[in-house]
């Protein structure tokens, strides 16, 4: 679990036509709430859903032509 010892919170980062960045202090889930082994303060996690390591990003996203913006897309009807 993140400490609570002031530290700034964690960030996420949609970077342009690639993943989610994420660094700081913070805890990684999976669907039991299980924490998932980290190695590192900064992961990238997955956004094109083709990455044969998810959640973690593999570049993947370069082969298949994935993009997506790195800031919000309006809602749908919006």
């Amino acid at each position: 679990m993140p400490a609570d010892d002031g530290s700034p919170p964690a960030t996420i980062t949609p970077y342009p036509d690639g993943p989610y960045l994420v660094r700081g202090d913070f805890a990684l889930t999976d669907q039991q709430g299980n924490e998932l082994p980290l190695e590192r303060r900064t992961i990238a996690l997955c956004r094109c859903g083709k990455s044969r390591m998810r959640p973690f990003c593999d570049g993947t996203h370069k082969l298949i032509g994935f993009k997506a913006p790195s800031g919000p897309e309006p809602w749908p009807g919006a």
